[in-house]
């Protein structure tokens, strides 16, 4: 049985020329010091801030695909709010006489198929707070947001 690890997911996009880059780290322990240590990023274009953090978190989630359990740190409550909305979600688009495609209906369909049988849970961070406000979690979590934001500056 795996022991279970910590993936902080995040993102920052440009919305006029709808690039971004996404980062993430992995970590065994949450009480490492992590500035930039081991963030992985990527380029990701044709995409908005939604789809963006989706897109990032489905590329970690199939690089880390023998982890079973993670817990995730995203500050996107779209994605933390996507396994409660499973089944409407992916009812959308078969119960209606002219069936409404989801905007990132490909990505949800995704997404439900690889946290199918794994042991994940989603955790809600605050992204921005002030520096004195931060605890360990909210340091690493700015970390890897910091990233991607230096990513994307570097190209635009």
């Amino acid at each position: 049985m795996n022991k279970n690890k910590y993936l902080f997911v995040d993102g920052s996009v440009d919305p006029r020329l709808k690039i971004g880059y996404g980062a993430y780290l992995l970590l065994d322990d949450l009480s490492l010091n992590t500035d930039n240590f081991g963030i992985k990023t990527k380029k990701f274009q044709e995409t908005s801030s939604t789809k963006l953090e989706l897109e990032t978190l489905l590329w970690a989630l199939l690089e880390l695909i023998n982890e079973d359990n993670l817990t995730i740190y995203t500050d996107c409550q779209n994605i933390v709010s996507l396994p409660l909305r499973k089944e409407k979600l992916l009812a959308q688009n078969t119960q209606h006489l002219k069936p409404r495609t989801l905007l990132n209906h490909l990505l949800y369909e995704r997404f439900f198929s690889i946290i199918e049988n794994k042991k994940y849970q989603f955790v809600k961070v605050e992204g921005h707070k002030q520096k004195n406000l931060k605890n360990n979690i909210d340091r690493i979590f700015s970390s890897v947001d910091r990233e991607a934001r230096t990513k994307l500056r570097d190209i635009i």
